[in-house]
């Protein structure tokens, strides 16, 4: 997901560099959730001015990756474990009345439908068999943004827009476990097996899977009632 604009004046290629940097690092599990992202540091890392780096750590702010603390600086964003399963309900309740919305979708216009959705899980592969952690979460993110995307409703996309940007470093954070602790490849299959229960057309068969596509396993959270 293309972070928000508003760069103002400042050359969008530092913004842009300074921001992938962060974000990469975070999502990597480089800076851990609570870790100080100090502007002075990133600066000399990075060879710019602090103007540039602020306005990274804005954006990012805006994403849910990092979070502001008054008079202490920004650190990377703690989630509670009630946050994460209140954000991946709302994930999953949104997803779930865009599939009820959207199939099944007419026969002569299918393949053409779910082709977002398969682009998106081709370039998981990619990244993944690349190593590329950054571009296999990137994917991900766009994979379930497709999914949403086949009900048609814009509205429904502006709704699950910020949800997901805030859940963007626990579903990396799931993916990056589960390829350490299980095959590595295990991410990739569960998004393979949802997709093929989707192109099935038939809505109980996909939203059985989306019930059953385990984003919460390796984040190894406490059950809330």
């Amino acid at each position: 997901m293309a972070a928000p604009e508003g760069h103002g004046s400042l050359p969008p290629s530092l913004v842009e560099m300074a921001t992938r940097q962060v974000r990469s690092e975070v999502l990597s599990g480089e800076l851990e959730p609570g870790s100080r992202v100090v502007e002075e540091t990133l600066c000399a890392r990075l060879g710019i001015s602090r103007a540039p780096v602020r306005e990274a750590l804005r954006l990012l702010a805006q994403q849910g990756l990092v979070e502001h603390l008054p008079r202490r600086g920004f650190r990377v964003t703690v989630w509670s474990a009630e946050d994460i399963l209140e954000l991946f309900e709302l994930r999953q309740v949104l997803e779930q009345h865009a599939l009820r919305r959207a199939l099944p979708v007419a026969s002569s216009t299918s393949r053409d439908s779910f082709a977002p959705v398969r682009a998106a899980l081709d370039e998981m592969r990619d990244a993944d068999s690349r190593g590329d952690t950054l571009g296999k979460d990137d994917a991900h993110r766009r994979f379930h943004e497709a999914i949403v995307s086949l009900a048609g409703s814009r509205q429904l996309d502006v709704a699950y827009a910020p949800i997901l940007l805030k859940l963007q470093l626990p579903m990396a954070r799931n993916l990056r476990e589960e390829a350490r602790v299980a095959n590595p490849v295990d991410g990739i299959r569960r998004h393979e097996w949802l997709l093929d229960a989707i192109e099935s057309n038939d809505v109980s068969v996909a939203l059985a899977a989306l019930k059953q596509h385990g984003e919460l396993t390796y984040l190894h959270l406490e059950s809330i009632s």
